[in-house]
């Protein structure tokens, strides 16, 4: 089996006995595997994401709970990197189990480490060839969404995608930009936040680490808002397959409330709402580029890219169904 091929390739690079028993792990991302001791994780993009993660697993404070890395390599086609392992599940796999005051201690846990990564200046490290959110670094919000509209009206050419359509999503963008400037930051931020890279230790009832820092960069820090807010919004299209049935969105209801009560200074910046509105866009635009329509609006999933940005035009995306809650959150 070529995965677990390269996964020993990976233990040999580093000097480690490559004939170990190894543990296939379901990953969204990468090809995982596990020992008792160790985690291999490969990939075979041809991006260097986990070399970049490797080099800033130097500079994360220790409080964040990454663990050591014993090694990365590469080789055509593929590259790796092999961790000690630490105790613990994903949060996502755990999250079901456990108490309501469990889950708030975990939230209150992870906001501290949030801290951490948002202090942390960031290193000199290889660009990301591709961002998740259309969006570039710039002292003006004009500039920062000036790839988000050009792409906005590629996205107005595809078949099942109204040009009207469009055009009122790229008014919508110019609108708000203004909110962005400046877009650029001198600190970290994690870039893909959702509970499967979060390691929860059920038998010592706490949170070990914030793993998978492949899309870490440098940008403000309520940018790493969009993928949590989104996860919590659909969950289970952030797990693998085999967990979806178990992960509901009514599970996390309470958690974007949680987490603004421990870290209140990642929502305030100025018009917070439609900071994270514009981040959304980014988002789902890149995803309608790659995952174009086969077929109307009405007829695909509520969960396609193409019907959340209809949402977010109309003013009911899952970013406002929040806002309309806030007033009545949870105790």
């Amino acid at each position: 089996m070529l995965p677990e091929l390269r996964a020993r390739r990976a233990l040999t690079s580093v000097g480690l006995r490559p004939n170990i028993a190894l543990e296939a792990v379901e990953s969204v991302n990468n090809e995982v595997w596990m020992t008792d001791e160790l985690v291999v994780r490969v990939s075979c993009r041809p991006d260097q994401r986990l070399r970049r993660e490797a080099q800033l697993s130097q500079v994360l404070p220790n409080a964040v709970g990454y663990p050591p890395v014993l090694g990365y390599g590469a080789e055509m086609g593929s590259e790796w990197l092999v961790l000690g392992r630490l105790p613990g599940l994903p949060l996502s796999r755990v999250w079901p189990t456990l108490t309501r005051e469990a889950r708030r201690q975990a939230i209150r846990d992870l906001a501290e480490r949030l801290r951490l990564i948002h202090a942390t200046p960031v290193p000199a490290l290889a660009p990301l060839r591709h961002l998740p959110q259309l969006l570039d670094p710039a002292p003006s919000g004009t500039m920062a969404v000036a790839r988000l509209v050009v792409s906005i009206d590629r996205a107005g050419s595809l078949e099942h995608v109204d040009r009207r359509f469009t055009d009122d999503l790229s008014a919508m963008v110019q609108r708000l930009a203004w909110c962005l400037e400046p877009f650029t930051s001198s600190t970290l931020i994690h870039g893909d936040l959702s509970f499967e890279n979060i390691l929860y230790d059920p038998a010592a009832e706490r949170l070990e680490a914030i793993l998978d820092f492949e899309w870490a960069r440098g940008a403000p820090r309520d940018l790493d808002l969009d993928v949590f807010l989104r996860f919590c919004a659909y969950p289970d299209l952030h797990v693998p397959a085999s967990y979806a049935g178990q992960t509901h969105a009514r599970d996390y209801a309470e958690v974007p409330y949680w987490l603004a009560e421990a870290y209140p200074e990642l929502f305030s910046a100025p018009e917070q709402l439609d900071r994270c509105r514009l981040f959304a866009i980014a988002w789902d635009v890149e995803e309608l580029l790659a995952y174009p329509p086969t077929t109307s609006p009405a007829h695909l999933d509520a969960r396609h890219p193409h019907r959340r940005l209809l949402a977010m035009l109309i003013g009911d995306s899952h970013l406002d169904r929040m806002d309309r809650m806030n007033s009545g959150a949870p105790a």
